[in-house]
């Protein structure tokens, strides 16, 4: 089936109304999101686990607006009813497969009353997954994100209709596939460098010619939930 291709902050847009909300990105890294959807009116607290990521989002935010907390999406560092949208950015599946339902729960805890969860999520289907599996294979993790939102009921919220998409990733060289692995986990670079001939032949021959010479660029199936608090079920 043929889908759109879109970056994900345009899915995001299209999906979830941001400007003049409150705004929480769970694992939000460098902070990217975080600045795109604060210049685009969204109030934004960034949460990371990796203080060196956070450091670098402090560092890079230029606006200064966004408030930013060490945590993690099962144990959001944030006040019950605090926020009116809750992203989750191709990280779901970052979180431990036992704590994923508990990761939607407390998106849950802190929502408004008319507030939205976010997931986008990569399918374990494409080029890209194939080219990145050789450094770590995340078949089983992306499915156990995919079982989570299908029992998002369990968490207390009601899923729409999702919406498929491909994402076009280009890189310039598989220096900079490394640095795009590697920076969601540092412990994959060892097994990066160890295999790092096989990845330059697969980059070469599964990727597309970009823009630049020296770039392939790659298709990401990707796919986004918008969550919703389900009605409170009255006592007969």
């Amino acid at each position: 089936m043929s889908r759109e291709v879109l970056n994900d902050l345009e899915v995001l847009e299209r999906l979830v109304p941001v400007a003049g909300r409150d705004v929480v990105d769970v694992g939000c890294g460098g902070g990217a999101l975080v600045r795109a959807l604060a210049a685009r009116g969204a109030r934004m607290t960034g949460v990371e686990i990796s203080e060196e990521q956070l450091a670098a989002a402090v560092r890079d935010d230029d606006r200064g607006g966004a408030q930013y907390a060490v945590g993690m999406g099962q144990q959001l560092p944030l006040p019950d009813g605090s926020v009116d949208v809750v992203v989750f950015m191709r990280t779901l599946h970052h979180v431990p497969i036992e704590e994923m339902g508990n990761a939607l729960g407390e998106a849950r805890r802190v929502l408004r009353p008319a507030g939205v969860v976010y997931v986008a999520e990569p399918l374990a289907e494409g080029d890209f997954f194939t080219l990145t599996s050789v450094v770590e294979d995340e078949r089983e993790v992306r499915a156990a994100a995919q079982r989570t939102l299908a029992d998002a009921a369990a968490a207390r919220l009601e899923r729409a209709e999702p919406f498929e998409y491909d994402a076009r990733v280009c890189l310039a060289g598989v220096q900079a596939l490394r640095a795009r692995v590697v920076s969601v986990d540092p412990a994959r670079a060892p097994l990066f460098d160890e295999r790092a001939d096989e990845l330059a032949s697969l980059f070469a021959r599964l990727g597309e010619p970009g823009p630049r010479a020296d770039e392939r660029c790659f298709m990401v199936p990707m796919r986004a939930d918008v969550l919703t608090p389900a009605p409170a079920v009255s006592a007969t």
